[in-house]
């Protein structure tokens, strides 16, 4: 009894347990709606007026990428890594849905294009 005891104190203090967040964006034209995975109730607007819309991923944070362009259209991802890695993918953007794993990582989405450029 007391070995289990002994475990059961040990194990708490020494494992940990993570949970992941999980940031969801959902882009159709030009606008751009952050949401909650869980609920999927939409927390934050705003329109796309830039190249480039910039997410920023954080640690053990997961991201649900939604592109819902209403024609064929494809958009230019750019993944930057902390170490300064980066990785350019062009994808497309009609009624997709893409996830990332794991952060600590940044994501820049373009606008919305008829050509693979």
């Amino acid at each position: 009894m007391k070995k289990l005891m002994l475990f059961s104190f040990l194990s708490i203090l020494f494992i940990n347990s993570y949970s992941q967040d999980t940031i969801c964006s959902y882009f159709t034209s030009e606008d751009v709606f952050e949401f909650d995975f869980q609920t999927s109730e939409p927390f934050s607007y705003d329109l796309q007026t830039t190249k480039f819309y910039t997410i920023e991923v954080g640690y053990r944070q997961v991201l649900c990428l939604d592109l819902s362009d209403e024609k064929k259209r494809y958009r230019k991802i750019i993944t930057t890594f902390p170490d300064g890695e980066k990785i350019t993918q062009i994808l497309n953007s009609q009624q997709e849905v893409y996830y990332w794993g794991f952060g600590p990582y940044t994501i820049q989405v373009g606008r919305p294009t008829i050509f693979k450029i």
